[in-house]
């Protein structure tokens, strides 16, 4: 055999030895791996805790706190503790100071019912409170409880022509947050039973503007309560979207959604009210409404002008028929 292949061959040779020793020495240094124990949960008591942000005057309801495991070494006699705190009590209060979403909930933090101060922190930010006196007949009978929403209906006698009394009914307010029924900001429950009671004044969230409103309205006429359904709530946020009064900033958490479509949906109207005239309900009272003139105005549409202003006067409802270049005037029911 040729002497340079004899050399390469054992060079190959002992290059193999090297790398299988190589291999073997790795494999055997490297220890199988060990089965950890998981870490230890540190135990402690259940105390309570925010499912989410609740900022100032949130009402505490069922699905807005909740019990949760906490280090006991970290538990301090402000938490509400699992087993000692009685849930059925803090349903209903109002949070005083805002508190995180995960956040243990303090005795602090929370007004009952009846405590001085509560109804300060029942109210949003920016938001006014409003008694108002109502009875059995413009109350609903006294089913109407805080948190309840309403609608304000003023009623009042204007002066129609010649003097007649002219009845009027007008809705002023929409969406008005119910605060309290007399003195009291809780419902009573008896046996699981709410307890239905006639109440004297109602106190309602309004704005500073609204509230103002209301004690001009007070002087007017009688105030009326209209009782809304929960189902009025999403309405009143698509109509909020639909005029553009919901602003949701691109980027926004959800968390910081839902607060916006919130506040769109609870926000107070005192726009957009209809109303109902004497008129419209009997014939008699058609007699008392303002007279219509004849006579179209620069737009097109009729004037309403006292009786003694014009000859060509029609009481109540009219039609305008034009035949060719002449426009008559003829009274709905006439001829």
């Amino acid at each position: 055999m040729d002497r340079k292949k004899l050399i390469l061959l054992l060079g190959a040779l002992i290059v193999a030895i090297g790398t299988a020793m190589a291999a073997r020495s790795m494999l055997a240094g490297s220890p199988a791996p060990k089965v950890q124990a998981a870490a230890e949960v540190p135990q402690g008591p259940k105390i309570l805790v925010a499912q989410r942000a609740l900022p100032v005057g949130t009402i505490i309801t069922a699905d807005s706190v909740s019990y949760q495991l906490w280090p006991k070494e970290l538990v301090t006699d402000a938490y509400f503790i699992d087993g000692e705190a009685d849930m059925s009590k803090l349903l209903g209060t109002v949070v005083r100071n805002p508190i995180s979403a995960g956040e243990p909930v303090t005795r602090g933090s929370l007004v009952s019912p009846g405590d001085r101060g509560f109804l300060a922190a029942a109210l949003g930010p920016g938001m006014r409170a409003v008694t108002v006196p109502v009875s059995a007949k413009t109350g609903v009978a006294g089913f109407v409880f805080p948190g309840d929403r309403v609608d304000l209906v003023l009623t009042q006698t204007v002066k129609g022509d010649e003097g007649a009394a002219l009845k009027a009914s007008e809705t002023i307010l929409r969406n008005i947050r119910v605060l309290a029924t007399d003195q009291s900001t809780e419902s009573e429950t008896v046996d699981g039973k709410t307890v239905v009671r006639a109440f004297r004044t109602v106190t309602l969230e309004v704005t500073p503007k609204i509230a103002e409103k209301v004690a001009v309205a007070q002087t007017i006429g009688t105030l009326s309560l209209s009782l809304r359904s929960i189902a009025d709530n999403q309405s009143e946020l698509e109509k909020a979207i639909a005029a553009g009064d919901v602003d949701v900033p691109e980027g926004a958490t959800p968390a910081e959604e839902e607060r916006l479509l919130r506040a769109a949906m609870s926000r107070p109207a005192d726009s957009g009210g209809t109303f109902v005239t004497g008129g419209d309900v009997s014939r008699f009272q058609r007699r008392s409404m303002p007279a219509v003139d004849s006579r179209p105005s620069s737009a097109g549409s009729m004037n309403i002008v006292p009786a003694s202003a014009t000859p060509q006067v029609q009481t109540g409802p009219v039609v305008r028929v034009t035949r060719g270049k002449d426009t008559t005037t003829v009274p709905v029911g006439g001829k």
